[in-house]
């Protein structure tokens, strides 16, 4: 019953959150478009020096950039890279995340002083600063951005994670698993991680909201993807140099991660309903 109830309320949260409509819409929106963005005809990689730097036009809807490659069908395209980066990167944080979460919280003791103390000095490292320098060392790439973002990144849900497994271990169902020899491995697996799955959920829609602005912030500073592939943090290191005449290359692609971080941070506002009680719905 309290479980019907707070995807109840979860779904009432969203029916009366106009922006929270907008928010599910946009992001299906671009997902499909950058799914299907292979059905376009234009190559995002065409060159044309006749056109270099020409504005929107009905030929080319925003323009073209400096070596006059259309400017919309690159920015879809570089959709593509940021949703791609945001999600395999949540999925590696993630992963990694609930793994030290769960042992440590299950395992307590040695287990759980070691794992916690690596985390508390991953933490104390600016984030920023640590995958910016692992970037340097490393061959930049789309791969290498996805792994970076992806193994730095995993701290904030190995917390989250340790403290709700703490307090469900202690529940009558896991300890009764445990005193008639049920395996460590099974009750994790059949137990624990249903039961923090909602706090995961939430923790996965903020990592990949964090991953997209990381992966824009390194690609703005050139140590993220690189020509001839685009994303929007590449197309915002591209335009910075044409601000003064073709200010539309700075515009969309910064509205669409704007928009894009926001949505994704709206929809874990709107999942947090799942796990906090004192969240009701009201009367429809």
């Amino acid at each position: 019953m309290e479980k019907h109830r707070r995807i109840k309320n979860m779904f009432y949260a969203l029916k009366h959150d106009k922006v929270a409509i907008f928010s599910v819409i946009f992001l299906v929106f671009i997902i499909l478009l950058s799914i299907f963005a292979f059905l376009i005809p234009t190559d995002p990689n065409a060159i044309d020096p006749e056109n270099m730097l020409s504005a929107p036009s009905a030929q080319h809807w925003f323009g073209t950039d400096e070596v006059g490659r259309d400017y919309l069908i690159r920015t879809i395209y570089g959709g593509r890279v940021s949703l791609l980066v945001g999600v395999l990167a949540m999925m590696t944080s993630t992963v990694i995340g609930v793994g030290v979460g769960t042992a440590a919280g299950y395992f307590g003791g040695l287990v759980d002083n070691i794992l916690m103390r690596i985390v508390d000095v991953l933490s104390s490292i600016p984030w920023m600063i640590l995958i910016t320098v692992v970037s340097i060392l490393l061959k930049p790439g789309l791969q290498t951005i996805i792994l970076v973002i992806g193994l730095f990144t995993w701290m904030e849900i190995a917390r989250l994670v340790r403290a709700e497994t703490l307090s469900v271990k202690e529940r009558e169902f896991v300890m009764y698993s445990d005193f008639i020899g049920t395996s460590s491995f099974h009750i994790v697996m059949r137990h624990v991680i249903p039961s923090v799955l909602p706090t995961i959920i939430i923790s996965a829609t903020t990592s990949i909201a964090n991953a997209i602005m990381t992966e824009s912030s390194l690609s703005f500073l050139g140590l993220g993807i690189q020509q001839p592939m685009s994303s929007w943090g590449s197309l915002l290191q591209d335009a910075q140099g044409n601000l003064q005449n073709a200010l539309y290359m700075a515009l969309l692609p910064g509205i669409l991660i704007i928009l894009t971080v926001f949505s994704f941070n709206k929809i874990g506002d709107i999942l947090r309903v799942l796990i906090e009680p004192k969240v009701t719905a009201g009367d429809e």
